[in-house]
């Protein structure tokens, strides 16, 4: 027989109790005296006295179809998900704003230019491309970067990622790309990975991806945070001013704690460790105060200079050097606030490169042209409806009005008759709704004289999009030596996963118009004849090295915005770790101390708490280690196989490492690892750190 729910031991909620310990029962007795918010309810409103047990037909009998409380809770949470997007899946997002710092009111009529210290709200969105949702942070891949600005003139969306170019050059390639770089089709693996067969048989069958594949191996696609990489509008836009006349623009943000990136193992072993790394340390660093910024540049130019470059300015795999032309700063991008929900806010934030504003417009380049049709055409697959746009985070917030009406999913309300135009109801007394604005309102550039203005619309590329390895090569040689390493190892490393080998003596064919070296390096590293040098198209040009597209020159490391980690243990010198932790601080870094234990520890001086166990907290997740250990517990850690890797996969990175005597003694000395720049005593820790050690990656790894 079914006990009573008020019965002794039949109190059906008594495992569930609340903040006073009171049964679920107890606590809706009080229910009369909560505040509105505190009462559970259906979606119509309707508040709901039991949300344990469904209703039946006696204690033990069926449940009855007549319980709508149960059947709306599993109805909504068996449609909980929407498609995930094609691309871009997995992202990490902020809020934020941008200021403008330098107005540029001769070159462009857009409001959020105009004025210095005109600050516009945005939302900024994250994501690697080639995995799905559920995919790590840390592979090597493409980084997306979109931007949306809600100004006071509507929605802006400025749709890049962390590398200037791209692979193609037209958008009726983009599917066979992404086919290609997805999982292959008949096995479903690898997921988020280049390195297969598919990838590279397209790569090696279309040369104007050289350029981007360069980009692809090199340190560029494993960045060591989002905060830390730099991001590209990619194609060419216009700026249009009061008057009509417009120039050409390329974006560019610079991210104020300058470029940064892991090596290859530390990503690897980074997805193992936390594959929600970037996503972490992009939250909690807002979280924390450490609000990331950016500031955006434009490289403007006229369609004379554009004539006198030697490759087509409307080719998505080229860039213009910086030596070439110089970016102007307008304006700076802070983002300060977390997502309040992740799936209204950066799951249900659609992108778009058609928003625009007044003083912004597109080019002819055929890639970006493509992606102006195939944004708006994907939201309406993911999201459900055409009114995508009235989604809190997709929603402008200036005015809105048009005559737009119904479809799934409607959730404005229009008064009156007026859903057409023109209409003249206002004749009759009546609201006639909105009409356009000629004055002011958005007006394409009137002329695109780009080499081909008013000629015949033609399936074709420009002359000079035909150079696909000049920009290559001025990438590849304007790298670090060890950074042209780290290039060659990539593409050793993603080829030798290509079992087709028809397929990798075609991409070889194609390096060697790159650079000869770098062809024989990969050769080599796969055991491969060099083969005969693929034609090119048109031969490719020696151009002036970029200094700035090489990382490492470019890197001037500081504290600011890095994690170090401080490794301890039971008698460890409290006032010594004090003393690394405040340092670390005041130079606008962070201490993250670790121990074998995550419990409260005596040490000489006083106690501490870790912040992390030490096998959960490897050094792959910080940017430069420190340890002040005993002898006894520094020889207990010897024996530790965590504690070896801890050490061993710090040195193998290149990262600094502070030591004690206990610690050189006891673990380095076992582990072969000699002080050199980057190991010193921890009295000299400060002064190095966080900075990688280059110099040592020869001797820590075979490189191709």
């Amino acid at each position: 027989m079914a006990q009573k729910p008020d019965s002794p031991g039949g109190d059906a909620f008594a495992f569930q109790r609340g903040p006073g310990g009171e049964t679920h029962q107890q606590v809706a007795a009080k229910g009369d005296h909560a505040s509105e918010t505190s009462h559970l309810t259906t979606n119509q409103g309707l508040r709901i006295a039991d949300n344990q047990n469904s209703l039946k037909a006696g204690a033990r009998g069926p449940t009855l179809l007549e319980d709508f409380v149960l059947r709306e809770k599993i109805f909504h949470f068996d449609h909980e998900r929407i498609p995930e997007r094609i691309v871009h899946a997995r992202g990490s997002a902020a809020h934020g704003v941008f200021e403008c710092t330098d107005p540029i009111p001769e070159l462009s009529k857009a409001s959020l230019f105009a004025t210095k210290g005109k600050q516009t709200p945005l939302f900024t969105r994250f994501s690697t491309v080639a995995g799905g949702a559920g995919s790590v942070d840390t592979p090597r891949d493409v980084r997306g970067f979109a931007v949306k600005f809600y100004t006071d003139e509507g929605n802006w969306d400025l749709v890049g990622n962390n590398i200037p170019v791209f692979f193609i050059q037209d958008a009726i390639k983009f599917p066979d790309l992404i086919h290609s770089v997805k999982m292959e089709a008949d096995r479903g693996y690898p997921q988020a990975a280049s390195a297969h067969d598919t990838f590279w048989d397209f790569i090696g069958l279309m040369p104007e991806a050289m350029h981007m594949v360069m980009w692809a191996m090199s340190d560029r696609a494993i960045p060591r945070s989002l905060r830390m990489m730099e991001g590209f509008g990619i194609h060419t836009f216009r700026l249009v001013d009061a008057k009509g006349n417009g120039t050409f623009c390329k974006f560019i943000w610079k991210p104020h704690l300058g470029v940064q990136s892991t090596v290859w193992d530390e990503a690897v072993k980074i997805a193992g460790a936390d594959p929600d790394y970037h996503r972490r340390d992009l939250y909690e660093a807002i979280e924390a105060g450490g609000f990331p910024a950016w500031d955006l540049y434009v490289q403007v130019f006229d369609e004379a200079f554009a004539a006198s470059l030697p490759y087509d300015v409307l080719d998505p795999t080229k860039l213009i050097p910086e030596e070439v032309l110089a970016p102007r700063k307008v304006g700076t991008m802070t983002l300060n606030r977390n997502p309040d929900n992740f799936f209204a806010e950066t799951e249900q934030v659609a992108f778009c490169p058609t928003n625009i504003v007044p003083g912004i417009d597109f080019s002819n380049d055929p890639l970006l042209q493509g992606r102006l049709f195939s944004y708006l055409d994907t939201q309406l697959k993911r999201l459900g409806s055409t009114n995508f746009h009235q989604l809190p985070i997709n929603a402008p917030k200036c005015p809105m009005h048009n005559f737009q009406r119904d479809g799934h999913m409607q959730t404005a309300v229009p008064k009156g008759r007026a859903n057409y135009e023109p209409n003249s109801l206002a004749d009759a007394g009546e609201d006639g709704g909105p009409r356009e604005c000629p004055a002011t309102g958005f007006a394409s550039f009137r002329a695109n004289d780009e080499r081909n203005d008013g000629g015949m619309k033609v399936r074709e590329r420009g002359e000079l999009f035909a150079d696909h390895y000049s920009q290559a090569r001025l990438f590849y040689r304007s790298q670090t030596e060890n950074e042209q390493a780290h290039i060659a190892s990539a593409l050793t490393f993603e080829l030798s996963k290509v079992v087709i080998e028809a397929i990798r003596t075609r991409v070889l064919s194609r390096l060697r118009n790159i650079d000869e070296d770098l062809a024989t390096r990969v050769a080599a590293g796969l055991a491969m004849p060099l083969p005969a040098k693929a034609p090119a198209a048109r031969e490719p040009l020696d151009m002036d090295e970029s200094p700035a597209l090489s990382i490492q020159k470019n890197h001037a490391p500081d504290m600011n915005g890095r994690k170090i980690a401080i490794l301890f243990d039971e008698g460890s010198d409290k006032a010594a770790i004090d003393a690394i932790k405040a340092g670390v601080e005041k130079a606008g870094g962070t201490a993250f101390l670790v121990a074998p234990k995550v419990g409260e520890l005596k040490l000489k001086g006083g106690a501490l708490k870790a912040d992390g166990q030490l096998a959960g907290s490897p050094s792959v997740l910080f940017d430069a280690v420190a340890a002040i250990l005993m002898p006894d517990a520094a020889a207990k850690l010897a024996m530790d196989g965590a504690a070896l890797g801890w050490f061993m996969d710090a040195f193998g990175h290149c990262k600094t490492i502070g030591y004690c005597p206990a610690t050189k003694a006891k673990i380095l000395d076992k582990l072969g690892i000699e002080p050199d720049a980057g190991v010193v005593p921890n009295g000299e820790f400060l002064a190095i750190a966080p900075a990688r050690h280059w110099d040592r990656e020869p001797n820590v790894r075979m490189l191709a």
